[in-house]
């Protein structure tokens, strides 16, 4: 069974493309420890089924976050984090606190 993780910050990177923005995600455990993951690591999880990630925006409307992916001329180029409420850009999850 997946595990549901609520991402309540995010690293962000100076970069602008939809794949580099985000470094890495992070929230609170349900034992009340915090918990950050790579981006890298978090599409990972998704992929696999190990983990369900979500924001809540506003709160009490959960959003999924998915896998996206970046191409030119049909190939795949860099898989990245964003909502089903995004297009390109990871607006949503950009939007939430810096973590600490």
């Amino acid at each position: 069974m997946a595990q549901h993780l609520r991402i309540r910050c995010v690293m962000k990177t100076d970069r602008t493309s939809a794949h580099e923005r985000i470094h890495s995600v992070g929230g609170v455990k349900p034992d009340g420890g915090h918990w950050k993951l790579t981006q890298d690591k978090a599409i990972s999880f998704i992929e696999d089924g190990t983990c369900v990630v979500y924001i809540e925006s506003p709160v009490g409307h959960r959003l999924d976050v998915i896998v996206a992916v970046s191409t030119e001329g049909g190939m795949t180029l860099h898989k990245y984090l964003k909502t089903t409420a995004d297009k390109e850009q990871p607006y949503k999850l950009l939007s939430q606190p810096t973590c600490p």
